[in-house]
């Protein structure tokens, strides 16, 4: 204890004997020192002294807060807004069946690939059958989807006798089998009257549901089948396949509808088309963009995209362009507006429908110009773009339906206006020289 206070009493001198300024910087030193030595640092604790509100999430309260939850999420089916009338009528073997006959420069990956079906699945098919690889103008190839997407089943029609069917196995190939009928084939001409609604008429005359749906498609540009009137005629050129006395198939030839005071008709040709009696096509063309210029594309086709957040498949059937609120948005073709009203998160939206096989769709949109009814051509102007409903910007989401199944807009083989030329038409001439005749009404 001495030796201490001796200590303490030898610094104090040395301390003493310091100029000024050093005693004052020693002693502020020391004070700094001891403060640090004694101070004892506050410690936070939450479960004490709570100042914020802790709060849990359910997991869909956590998705909704996700830049994904609000991707652009495909809405009902057009068929869910739009009038149905008997015109739309399915035969049991059409319903979910989407028919497509093979033009000129048409490949099965260029046919199968605008609906969204995947390259293996394709890949497959040819590999299976390498006449696939060669497909013929005129033929015809019909498929169904899963709820997914995915292929099915395929029927390729080779020839009148001979069909293929590929259907999906457990282990995601195809199973290919071979139908040959061994029908007679003749033709049959029908004629009839209206009388109350065309199919009802049609019906009465001895046509099929098929039939009548194949008569409606080819003249549904030239006509709108629900303003036929009562005493309208009509004649219809049928190939039937007979075998042990009943129909096992036909094949529309030519129809000629008379109404107003005019005569229409449509006639097949050796591509599988119809045409008029002077070789003309009879569909009215698209444009390819539902804009004067072409803008950036901010989310593709994807009837298979899974949504990052929930896991499931959630297609996105359409296309959106990145294009500024305001801008004018066309009518791709000629057609009626079946749909012009507020859809949730749709938006505000427009839906065309263009002869009885086509429907365009029109999303997001600051107003709509049109009204339910309305007959529009291509190229009229129909809404301007915005961001409505579900949208996490200005863009304009368009989507375009052959037979109530999703094409890819950029890719799809669009209806145009075209005629035969050359030895095509003088063959159809001479096929048109056979028919008519017989096309006569009652």
């Amino acid at each position: 204890m001495q030796l201490i206070s001796r200590s303490i009493a030898q610094a104090l001198n040395t301390f003493n004997t310091l100029p000024r300024p050093h005693r004052v910087m020693v002693g502020s030193l020391t004070v700094i020192t001891f403060a640090i030595a004694v101070w004892k640092p506050f410690v936070y604790h939450p479960e004490d002294n709570p100042i914020a509100k802790h709060i849990e999430l359910s997991n869909e309260q956590t998705r909704t807060l996700l830049p994904e939850a609000s991707e652009p999420l495909d809405q009902t089916l057009p068929d869910a807004d739009i009038p149905q009338d008997d015109l739309d009528e399915k035969v049991e073997n059409e319903k979910g069946v989407h028919e497509y006959v093979v033009s000129t420069g048409d490949t099965l990956s260029s046919i199968l690939n605008q609906y969204g079906i995947d390259m293996s699945d394709i890949s497959a098919l040819a590999a299976q059958n390498t006449d696939l690889r060669n497909l013929k103008v005129g033929q015809q190839l019909s498929w169904t989807l899963t709820d997914n997407g995915d292929l099915q089943r395929l029927t390729w029609e080779k020839s009148r006798r001979e069909t293929y069917t590929y259907d999906r196995t457990a282990n995601g190939g195809f199973k290919a089998s071979l139908d040959r009928l061994k029908g007679e084939w003749s033709d049959t001409v029908l004629k009839g009257k209206v009388n109350g609604s065309f199919v009802s008429s049609a019906k009465d005359a001895g046509l099929s549901s098929a039939e009548i749906s194949s008569i409606v498609k080819a003249l549904q540009w030239q006509l709108d089948f629900r303003k036929l009137r009562k005493g309208d005629e009509f004649s219809v050129l049928m190939s039937r396949e007979i075998l042990d006395g009943k129909t096992e198939q036909g094949q529309l030839q030519g129809v000629r509808m008379h109404t107003g005071g005019k005569d229409y008709y449509a006639i097949r040709a050796d591509d599988g088309k119809f045409y008029d009696r002077a070789g003309s096509g009879l569909a009215r063309g698209f444009m390819r963009f539902p804009t004067i210029k072409q803008y950036r594309v901010s989310s593709n086709f994807n009837p298979r995209r899974v949504n990052p957040v929930t896991g499931r498949i959630a297609p996105h059937r359409g296309v959106d362009f990145a294009v500024p609120i305001g801008t004018p948005v066309l009518a791709v073709g000629d057609g009626e507006v079946v749909i012009a009203k507020n859809g949730g998160a749709a938006g505000n939206y427009v839906a065309i429908r263009h002869g009885r096989q086509y429907m365009t769709r029109y999303m997001h949109l600051r107003k709509a110009l049109v009204k339910p009814g309305q007959k529009v051509k291509r190229g009229d102007r129909i809404a301007l773009s915005g961001n409505t409903g579900r949208s996490t910007g200005p863009h304009l989401h368009f989507e375009i339906w052959i037979n109530n199944l999703a094409v890819n807009p950029l890719t799809a083989k669009l209806p145009r206006t075209e005629g035969l030329s050359g030895g095509d038409r003088k063959a159809y001439l001479a096929r048109v020289s056979e028919v008519v005749p017989q096309l006569k009404l009652l």
